[in-house]
């Protein structure tokens, strides 16, 4: 996909809304906050910071991913180094994470993009959605490139 198959291109700070339809336990969730990717010698670090508006009260959350290249290819990995499914741009990506499957996809540009993920199994049924925007900031948009 055009203009997000490098993610460098979205090194900056992103607004995140979060929605996920819990089909199991027939419950919806707003989780908001932010992203941001940034440098970290070869690799990108993907810091999520969020709050997560459950019935019961918010909760805050954060999450970190890297992305790395990997003979020419960048994969997103977990925070200790596990692969979690290649960065593929327009495309359907698997991870299998027993008993349930997790199917996802990336999509849009480097100005207004989305990640999708369904997971399906004996344990999980949800569907989740986050939607990412530049974050409002005097500085250049995310992906931007200096003048």
């Amino acid at each position: 996909m055009s203009g997000l198959a490098d993610p460098r291109a979205l090194l900056g700070r992103w607004r995140l809304e979060r929605v996920v339809e819990d089909r199991r336990a027939g419950e919806h969730h707003e989780i908001e906050g932010t992203l941001e990717i940034v440098e970290a010698g070869a690799e990108l670090r993907w810091e999520e910071s969020l709050v997560w508006h459950r019935h019961d009260g918010d909760v805050e959350a954060r999450r970190g991913l890297r992305l790395a290249r990997v003979d020419g290819d960048w994969w997103v990995r977990f925070e200790d180094g596990r692969d979690f499914h290649p960065w593929a741009p327009g495309e359907t990506v698997v991870h299998p994470c027993a008993p349930d499957t997790y199917t996802g996809a990336v999509e849009g540009t480097p100005l207004r993009w989305t990640v999708r993920w369904t997971a399906q199994g004996p344990e999980k049924d949800y569907e989740m959605t986050s939607v990412l925007t530049p974050e409002a900031s005097p500085g250049a948009a995310p992906g931007a490139s200096p003048g």
